[in-house]
Protein backbone atom coordinates (compact mmCIF):
# COMPACT_ATOMS: atom_id res chain seq x y z
CA UNK A 1 0.00 0.00 0.00
CA UNK A 2 1.34 3.30 -0.86
CA UNK A 3 -0.72 5.54 1.78
CA UNK A 4 -4.06 5.61 3.57
CA UNK A 5 -6.77 6.95 1.41
CA UNK A 6 -7.59 10.56 3.05
CA UNK A 7 -3.53 10.80 4.38
CA UNK A 8 -2.05 13.91 3.16
CA UNK A 9 0.33 13.59 -0.06
CA UNK A 10 3.54 12.30 1.10
CA UNK A 11 5.62 15.18 -1.23
CA UNK A 12 8.24 17.29 -1.13
CA UNK A 13 9.35 20.71 -2.97
CA UNK A 14 13.15 21.45 -2.85
CA UNK A 15 15.17 23.93 -4.42
CA UNK A 16 18.92 24.46 -4.81
CA UNK A 17 20.77 27.19 -6.54
CA UNK A 18 24.69 27.43 -6.75
CA UNK A 19 27.05 29.42 -8.95
CA UNK A 20 27.20 26.47 -11.19
CA UNK A 21 23.54 25.04 -10.97
CA UNK A 22 20.00 26.27 -10.39
CA UNK A 23 17.67 23.36 -9.62
CA UNK A 24 14.01 22.39 -8.47
CA UNK A 25 12.54 19.04 -7.63
CA UNK A 26 8.92 18.31 -7.01
CA UNK A 27 8.36 14.82 -5.82
CA UNK A 28 4.73 12.80 -4.76
CA UNK A 29 5.86 9.64 -3.20
CA UNK A 30 2.35 8.54 -3.66
CA UNK A 31 1.87 9.06 -7.21
CA UNK A 32 0.75 7.55 -10.89
CA UNK A 33 4.21 7.49 -12.55
CA UNK A 34 3.90 11.25 -14.10
CA UNK A 35 7.41 12.46 -14.61
CA UNK A 36 7.94 16.47 -16.25
CA UNK A 37 11.94 16.14 -16.65
CA UNK A 38 13.74 19.01 -17.90
CA UNK A 39 17.51 18.99 -17.10
CA UNK A 40 19.31 20.48 -20.47
CA UNK A 41 20.95 16.75 -20.34
CA UNK A 42 18.68 14.42 -22.72
CA UNK A 43 20.33 10.81 -21.41
CA UNK A 44 19.77 11.86 -17.42
CA UNK A 45 15.88 13.14 -18.43
CA UNK A 46 15.04 9.76 -20.21
CA UNK A 47 16.91 7.90 -17.07
CA UNK A 48 14.71 10.21 -14.54
CA UNK A 49 11.73 9.67 -16.45
CA UNK A 50 11.84 5.68 -15.93
CA UNK A 51 12.55 6.33 -12.70
CA UNK A 52 8.94 8.37 -12.35
CA UNK A 53 7.10 6.20 -14.16
CA UNK A 54 8.24 2.57 -12.94
CA UNK A 55 8.32 4.13 -9.52
CA UNK A 56 4.67 5.09 -9.73
CA UNK A 57 6.12 8.95 -8.32
CA UNK A 58 5.28 11.90 -9.72
CA UNK A 59 8.20 13.69 -10.45
CA UNK A 60 9.29 17.38 -11.43
CA UNK A 61 12.52 18.20 -12.30
CA UNK A 62 13.70 21.52 -13.75
CA UNK A 63 17.40 21.96 -13.75
CA UNK A 64 20.13 24.09 -15.79
CA UNK A 65 23.97 24.69 -15.00
CA UNK A 66 27.18 25.01 -16.69
CA UNK A 67 26.72 22.40 -18.77
CA UNK A 68 28.82 24.16 -21.46
CA UNK A 69 31.45 23.72 -19.50
CA UNK A 70 30.93 19.71 -18.07
CA UNK A 71 27.82 17.70 -17.30
CA UNK A 72 29.12 16.96 -14.04
CA UNK A 73 28.07 19.99 -11.53
CA UNK A 74 24.26 19.74 -12.81
CA UNK A 75 24.15 15.65 -12.72
CA UNK A 76 25.53 15.73 -9.20
CA UNK A 77 23.45 18.41 -8.18
CA UNK A 78 20.43 16.93 -9.31
CA UNK A 79 21.25 13.71 -6.95
CA UNK A 80 21.87 16.07 -4.46
CA UNK A 81 18.53 18.16 -4.96
CA UNK A 82 16.34 14.32 -5.05
CA UNK A 83 18.14 12.78 -2.06
CA UNK A 84 16.57 16.18 0.26
CA UNK A 85 13.20 15.56 -1.78
CA UNK A 86 13.35 11.62 -0.79
CA UNK A 87 14.50 12.65 2.85
CA UNK A 88 11.82 14.96 3.16
CA UNK A 89 8.95 13.45 1.41
CA UNK A 90 9.54 10.41 3.62
CA UNK A 91 9.17 12.82 6.79
CA UNK A 92 9.11 10.16 10.15
CA UNK A 93 9.42 7.20 8.07
CA UNK A 94 6.48 6.08 10.50
CA UNK A 95 4.72 2.80 8.51
CA UNK A 96 7.10 2.62 5.91
CA UNK A 97 8.25 -0.72 4.50
CA UNK A 98 12.08 0.34 4.67
CA UNK A 99 13.69 -2.26 2.46
CA UNK A 100 13.08 -2.55 -1.19
CA UNK A 101 14.36 -5.15 -4.09
CA UNK A 102 14.15 -5.28 -7.70
CA UNK A 103 15.91 -6.95 -10.77
CA UNK A 104 14.85 -5.47 -14.17
CA UNK A 105 16.24 -7.11 -17.19
CA UNK A 106 16.04 -5.42 -20.81
CA UNK A 107 17.43 -7.86 -23.53
CA UNK A 108 20.90 -8.91 -22.85
CA UNK A 109 20.97 -7.30 -19.47
CA UNK A 110 19.80 -7.81 -16.16
CA UNK A 111 20.71 -5.12 -12.71
CA UNK A 112 19.64 -5.59 -9.28
CA UNK A 113 19.16 -2.66 -6.97
CA UNK A 114 18.51 -3.29 -3.45
CA UNK A 115 17.62 -0.19 -0.93
CA UNK A 116 17.22 0.53 2.44
CA UNK A 117 16.23 3.79 4.45
CA UNK A 118 18.13 3.45 6.85
CA UNK A 119 19.18 6.93 7.60
CA UNK A 120 23.04 5.54 6.87
CA UNK A 121 23.86 7.06 3.49
CA UNK A 122 26.02 4.13 1.88
CA UNK A 123 26.78 3.38 -1.93
CA UNK A 124 27.82 0.08 -3.59
CA UNK A 125 28.06 0.73 -7.72
CA UNK A 126 29.07 -2.76 -9.30
CA UNK A 127 28.05 -1.67 -12.92
CA UNK A 128 30.99 -2.15 -15.65
CA UNK A 129 30.26 -0.14 -18.83
CA UNK A 130 31.81 -1.25 -21.91
CA UNK A 131 31.73 1.79 -23.30
CA UNK A 132 32.06 5.34 -21.55
CA UNK A 133 29.82 7.79 -23.78
CA UNK A 134 26.61 7.79 -25.18
CA UNK A 135 26.17 10.67 -27.18
CA UNK A 136 29.35 12.25 -25.48
CA UNK A 137 27.42 12.27 -22.63
CA UNK A 138 29.53 10.74 -19.77
CA UNK A 139 28.37 7.61 -17.94
CA UNK A 140 30.46 7.45 -15.29
CA UNK A 141 29.11 10.26 -13.94
CA UNK A 142 25.78 8.23 -12.77
CA UNK A 143 28.14 7.03 -10.21
CA UNK A 144 28.38 10.38 -8.75
CA UNK A 145 24.47 11.37 -9.08
CA UNK A 146 23.82 7.97 -7.21
CA UNK A 147 26.24 9.03 -4.28
CA UNK A 148 24.83 12.39 -4.06
CA UNK A 149 21.78 10.77 -4.13
CA UNK A 150 22.40 8.62 -1.34
CA UNK A 151 24.49 10.98 0.78
CA UNK A 152 21.52 13.70 0.53
CA UNK A 153 18.98 11.07 0.83
CA UNK A 154 20.67 9.23 4.02
CA UNK A 155 19.90 5.54 2.68
CA UNK A 156 21.86 2.33 1.52
CA UNK A 157 21.83 1.81 -1.82
CA UNK A 158 23.44 -1.35 -3.77
CA UNK A 159 23.47 -1.52 -7.52
CA UNK A 160 24.70 -4.57 -9.01
CA UNK A 161 24.67 -5.06 -12.85
CA UNK A 162 25.07 -9.10 -13.33
CA UNK A 163 25.70 -8.90 -16.60
CA UNK A 164 24.40 -7.06 -20.02
CA UNK A 165 26.51 -5.79 -23.07
CA UNK A 166 24.80 -2.05 -24.46
CA UNK A 167 25.64 0.86 -22.10
CA UNK A 168 21.87 2.16 -22.81
CA UNK A 169 20.31 -1.01 -21.74
CA UNK A 170 22.26 -1.14 -18.45
CA UNK A 171 21.85 2.38 -17.65
CA UNK A 172 17.87 1.97 -18.03
CA UNK A 173 17.43 -1.42 -16.45
CA UNK A 174 19.58 -0.16 -13.60
CA UNK A 175 16.82 2.73 -13.35
CA UNK A 176 14.25 0.64 -13.79
CA UNK A 177 15.30 -1.40 -11.03
CA UNK A 178 16.15 1.07 -8.94
CA UNK A 179 12.18 2.55 -9.26
CA UNK A 180 10.41 -0.38 -8.07
CA UNK A 181 12.95 -1.09 -5.12
CA UNK A 182 12.40 2.81 -4.00
CA UNK A 183 8.33 2.20 -4.70
CA UNK A 184 8.61 -0.80 -2.35
CA UNK A 185 11.17 0.79 0.21
CA UNK A 186 8.58 3.77 0.34
CA UNK A 187 5.61 1.66 0.44
CA UNK A 188 3.33 1.69 3.73
CA UNK A 189 3.08 -1.65 5.56
CA UNK A 190 -0.42 -0.83 8.18
CA UNK A 191 1.66 -3.63 10.09
CA UNK A 192 4.55 -1.98 10.87
CA UNK A 193 4.05 0.17 14.20
CA UNK A 194 6.07 3.35 14.25
CA UNK A 195 9.55 3.03 12.14
CA UNK A 196 10.90 -0.47 11.41
CA UNK A 197 13.93 -0.56 13.06
CA UNK A 198 14.69 -2.13 16.84
CA UNK A 199 16.49 1.44 17.56
CA UNK A 200 12.60 2.87 17.36
CA UNK A 201 14.04 5.58 14.88
CA UNK A 202 15.63 5.87 11.29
Amino acid sequence: MKKARNAPPRRAVVKRATKETDIRVDWTLDGTGQGRIKTTIPFLDHMLELMAKHGLFDLTVRAKGDTHIDDHHTVEDVGIVLGEALKQALGDKKGVRRFGFASAPLDETLSQVTVDLSGRPYLIYNAKLPHRRIKGFDLYLFEDFFQAFVTHGAFNLHVNVLYGRNPHHIMEATFKALAKALDQATSLDGRVSGVLSTKGKL
